[in-house]
C-alpha cells in the first residue's frame, strides 16, 4: 500500500485546487472563504452527517477547536444558506484537477495496476445517473419534459464515469460531465453529446495510460466510435440486433457461409459448470454507407452446463481485435461494465451518499458542484481503502457501511481527534485490533 496517498495528503492536495476557485463576489463583504465553503459541504458528504458542521460549530464554541478544523482545515464554520449562496456561481469543473491529481498519483504509486483489463488497458465505464427532479424547483442549467397532461417536470443528470475491472470490488471516480442546456443549441443536451464533452475535454489526460470506453447500445453510434478512436482510445460496447440492422445483416451473411467464428468454454464455479459459447466477427460494418466504420464483433451465451438453461447473453463491437485467445477476455470485461450501476450508482445513491437527495438547487451550478463534492467524497474512500491500511482494518472489521459511518458520526461529534490518524487509531485501540506490520 502507498505511503504517499494519506487522507492529509488528500486533503492537502484538494485545498490547493480550492485556493485556485474563482470568487464572483463583488463589494467588499468577503468575510467567509470559498474554501470554507467548500471544505464544509464536502465534509457533510465525507462523513455522511448532515449534521455534521452543526456539530462542529457547538464543539467550538465549547472547546476552542473542532473536527472541522482539524480534519479538513476548516478555518470558518459556515451555516448551510452561506454555503449555498458561495458556491451556486462556481462552475463544476473548476473540481476536476483534483480528480486529475488522485488518478495521477494512483497511477504513480502502482495502484491502478489492479484495474489493469484486456491488453493492459483502464476499463472507463460510461452511464448517466438522474439526481434530481422536481415539478417546481429549477434553474436554469435544468433539463425537463412536458407529459401529456401539460405538466413539466424538471431534472438534472450526469455522465459519471468510472475505473471498473472484472473480480475487482472497487471502482475509481473520474471527474463527471453534467448534461445540461448548451449556449447555441436549440436540442436539449443528451447522454451522448455530454460523453462526447468529456472525451474531447479529458482524453489527453488519459489516453496515454491505455484506456478503453465502455457503454451500453445508446453509445454505439459511427460519430461516438470515431471520436474514441481520433482520440487514441478505445471502445467495447453493447450492440443490440434492433438497433443495429446493417451490421447484423452482415452476421447472418457470415453464418450462411459458414465464415463465422465460433468457441464455447466450460467453466468450473463453486456452484455449477457453466458453458461459454462464442460467435464473432472481425471487419464488419457498423451502419450502411461506402463511410462505414468497421468494427469486430462478438456474442456470448452462458448455459448451465447440466440443463442448459441459459444464465446471460449479450452481443458486444470493439475495435479490439477478436480470435479464440481474446474473445473471452474480451466479454470479461464488456460484462464488467454492470459494475457502473451496481458498484458506483447503487452506492451512491442508497448507501449514505445519497446521491437524488437535495441538497441545494441554487440559481446557477450548485445542484452540480454539490453532486461533484460528493463523487469526490466516495473517491475518497475509494483510496483510502486502497492506500490506508488501518482504514482498510477498520473497514473489514465494521464490515457494515452502516456501521461504519454511524461510529464515525458519533465519534466526531463528541471528541476532538488532532487528525485523522488519530481518529483511526482510537477506533483499532477501542476494537483492539491489530495493525498488521
Amino acid at each position: 500500500m502507498s505511503k504517499i496517498l494519506s487522507f492529509s495528503d488528500l486533503v492537502g492536495k484538494f485545498h490547493r485546487v480550492l485556493d485556485g476557485m474563482p470568487d464572483y463576489r463583488i463589494g467588499r463583504n468577503k468575510s467567509y472563504s470559498i474554501k470554507d465553503a467548500a471544505l464544509g459541504a464536502f465534509s457533510v458528504f465525507f462523513t455522511q452527517s448532515p449534521s455534521f458542521l452543526a456539530h462542529q460549530r457547538t464543539m467550538k464554541q465549547n472547546k476552542g477547536h473542532s473536527n472541522a478544523g482539524s480534519l479538513f482545515g476548516i478555518e470558518q464554520i459556515l451555516c448551510d444558506n452561506q454555503i449555498r449562496n458561495l458556491l451556486d456561481p462556481i462552475e463544476p469543473h473548476c473540481l476536476s484537477p483534483i480528480f486529475e491529481q488522485i488518478f495521477n498519483d494512483l497511477e504513480a504509486t502502482g495502484e491502478l495496476d489492479s484495474f489493469r483489463c484486456f491488453g493492459g488497458n483502464l476499463h472507463v465505464a460510461f452511464d448517466g445517473v438522474h439526481y434530481f427532479s422536481s415539478k417546481n424547483i429549477h434553474c436554469s442549467n435544468c433539463s425537463h419534459r412536458t407529459a401529456s397532461n401539460g405538466v413539466t417536470t424538471y431534472f438534472h443528470s450526469a455522465i459519471t464515469p468510472v475505473i471498473v475491472a472484472s473480480g475487482n470490488e472497487r471502482v475509481i471516480a473520474l471527474e463527471p460531465e453534467f448534461i445540461v442546456p448548451q449556449d447555441g443549441h436549440d436540442k436539449q443536451d443528451c447522454e451522448q453529446a455530454a460523453a462526447k464533452r468529456w472525451i474531447n475535454k479529458h482524453a489527453e489526460q488519459y489516453a496515454s495510460t491505455g484506456v478503453t470506453i465502455s457503454g451500453d447500445d445508446l453509445y454505439y453510434k459511427q460519430p461516438f466510435c470515431e471520436l474514441v478512436l481520433d482520440e487514441d482510445l478505445n471502445f467495447l460496447l453493447v450492440c443490440k440486433p434492433e438497433s443495429h440492422k446493417t451490421l447484423y445483416e452482415e452476421i447472418e451473411s457470415l453464418q450462411a457461409s459458414d465464415s463465422l467464428s465460433s468457441l464455447s468454454i466450460h467453466c468450473s464455479t463453486k456452484k455449477r459448470l457453466e458453458v461459454y459459447t462464442y460467435r464473432y466477427a472481425n471487419k464488419v460494418p457498423l451502419r450502411a454507407g461506402e463511410d462505414a466504420l468497421l468494427v469486430n464483433w462478438c456474442e456470448v451465451t452462458v448455459t448451465e452446463g447440466t440443463d442448459g438453461k441459459v444464465l446471460y447473453y449479450n452481443t458486444f463491437a470493439t475495435n479490439h481485435q477478436i480470435t479464440d485467445q481474446t474473445v473471452h477476455p474480451i466479454v470479461r470485461d464488456g460484462r464488467a461494465h454492470w459494475k457502473i450501476e451496481n458498484e458506483n450508482n447503487n452506492v451512491l445513491k442508497n448507501r449514505g451518499y445519497h446521491l437524488e437527495h437535495n441538497f441545494g438547487h441554487g440559481k446557477k451550478h450548485l445542484s452540480s458542484f454539490l453532486l461533484t463534492l460528493n463523487l469526490l467524497a466516495f473517491l475518497f474512500h475509494v483510496v483510502l481503502g486502497l492506500v490506508d491500511e488501518k482504514y482498510l482494518l477498520l473497514r473489514k472489521t465494521l464490515s457494515a457501511r452502516q456501521t461504519f459511518f454511524n461510529d464515525i458520526r458519533a465519534l466526531l461529534r463528541y471528541i476532538c481527534f488532532e487528525s485523522w490518524e488519530h481518529l483511526l487509531d482510537f477506533m483499532i485501540e477501542g476494537l483492539e485490533l491489530t495493525v498488521p506490520p
